[in-house]
């Protein structure tokens, strides 16, 4: 394996310390982040409102997971935002006080309070001048949490609509800070161009800190995200406006490095974080590969397609992907077949895949707790592009997984179109053991929990 090995960092250590008391969480949230200790107790949902059901409004779903409580897998609050803002992705503040959530379509960033009541958030902020401050970023997606700020990818731009983008910095407090265009062919920003590629395009941002390294990756505009999917695989022109890069930036300066050629739309990175494995996947949604962002011998970051999901011949759509704490497992969700397939990752240049269960008719986001025992999944990918008729199934559904044995066993599931919350799509975790004795006690009285 042609990775550069390196001793044991502080940041490494205190990662493999978490990792060794850390049983619930999930496993691919930022370093930097607060980590939930024990049983997690609630799942936020971000949720997409639907017209013509409930209130048809975008909401964030309050779901009790404690087996311990009196209410586990029931819907313990529902709180709305007002209107359709096509309701996304969703990440927590570094102190995990906060969860910021966005709107691909409305161009709003909502912020959660979800540290003074766990159990009932509440709406603290709502960021309404994004794509004037940001200079005209256009569709807030991944929000990750860096010391003291969150770092908010774009998909596009008000120009054109187009992949075009950058990455957009908040403070905590939900202060603008500074945007970090991504490279293109016309302007390179001091970055390396490795193939044909400089797109532009964004979609996830990830940090490896101990190597002082940044990735993002790419995906599409509003042009197209906001289309009928079906539309738009008829479209050839549309078709063209996906991203085909990554680009690897200096952390502390967020300036980029390096492009690096992925072909197919990488979306999710996931990294690994094991002292010496200095390296993070992604998955292509056009071509369903398993793509390895590695640095190598000479300290260069490299991209190499390792593995194939499912038959690419029939447009899977790779989505959502989960590695395990211990980084021997990958987790990657098929859209369009409603597949989870679970891939070891013990040598991360040939994954193999060893086990793959239909979860439903379509499925989504993946939310893996960090001792490897409970998977959550929901279903809605973007609100044109989920499927219609008896396949548009709507859901959050936990499973136990059994790594020994390579089985899934089904515990419970929350129908969101029975329950009319709407379209079920992102999961975070939340806990009351995170906050204050006092929050603590209130949260036992409030939950009921079981002597």
């Amino acid at each position: 394996m042609h990775l550069r090995k390196f001793g044991v960092s502080i940041l490494g250590a205190i990662l493999l310390a978490i990792s060794s008391v850390t049983v619930a969480d999930e496993t691919c949230m930022s370093p930097y982040m607060a980590k939930i200790v024990g049983q997690e107790d609630y799942v936020y949902v971000w949720t997409l409102g639907v017209e013509g059901l409930g209130d048809e409004q975008d909401k964030l779903v309050t779901i009790d997971v404690n087996p311990k409580s009196k209410t586990y897998a029931k819907v313990v609050s529902v709180l709305s935002v007002g209107g359709r803002n096509e309701a996304h992705h969703s990440g927590l503040s570094d102190d995990r006080h906060y969860l910021w959530a966005g709107g691909l379509d409305s161009n709003k960033i909502f912020i959660f309070d979800v540290h003074s009541n766990p159990r009932k958030p509440t709406l603290h902020k709502v960021i309404t001048d994004f794509v004037e401050k940001t200079g005209g970023i256009v569709g807030p997606h991944t929000f990750y949490a860096l010391p003291g700020r969150i770092m908010v990818s774009g998909l596009s731009n008000n120009k054109d609509n187009g992949g075009r983008t950058g990455l957009a910095e908040y403070n905590s407090k939900g202060e603008f800070i500074a945007t970090h265009w991504l490279p293109t062919d016309g302007d390179l920003r001091g970055a390396k161009k490795e193939g044909q590629f400089a797109d532009g395009y964004g979609y996830d941002v990830r940090v490896q800190p101990r190597r002082n390294v940044m990735l993002t990756s790419s995906f599409t505009g509003w042009s197209n995200y906001m289309m009928d999917f079906g539309q738009m695989l008829q479209d050839g022109e549309a078709m063209k406006r996906f991203g085909n890069t990554m680009v690897v930036w200096d952390l502390h300066t967020r300036k980029p490095k390096k492009v690096i050629d992925v072909p197919g739309a990488p979306l999710e990175i996931r990294c690994a974080w094991g002292a010496n494995n200095n390296y993070c996947f992604t998955t292509t949604a056009l071509t369903s590969k398993i793509w390895l962002i590695y640095e190598d011998d000479n300290g260069e970051w490299q991209g190499k397609a390792v593995a194939d999901i499912g038959d690419a011949s029939k447009v899977p759509l790779p989505v959502d992907i989960s590695i395990t704490a211990d980084d021997k497992g990958l987790w990657v969700d098929t859209f369009m077949d409603g597949k989870a397939r679970y891939f070891d990752i013990t040598d991360p240049f040939n994954p193999v895949q060893k086990f793959e269960e239909q979860i439903g008719s379509q499925v989504n986001m993946i939310s893996q707790s960090w001792d490897g025992k409970r998977a959550y999944f929901s279903t809605s990918l973007l609100g044109n592009w989920d499927k219609t008729g008896e396949a548009d199934e709507q859901w959050v559904k936990l499973y136990a997984w059994d790594e020994d044995k390579l089985s899934l066993t089904h515990k419970w599931t929350i129908d969101f179109y029975k329950e009319k919350l709407g379209r079920a799509h992102q999961m975070r975790f939340g806990a009351y053991s995170l906050y204050s004795s006092k929050n603590q006690n209130k949260g036992k009285d409030i939950t009921l929990l079981d002597k």
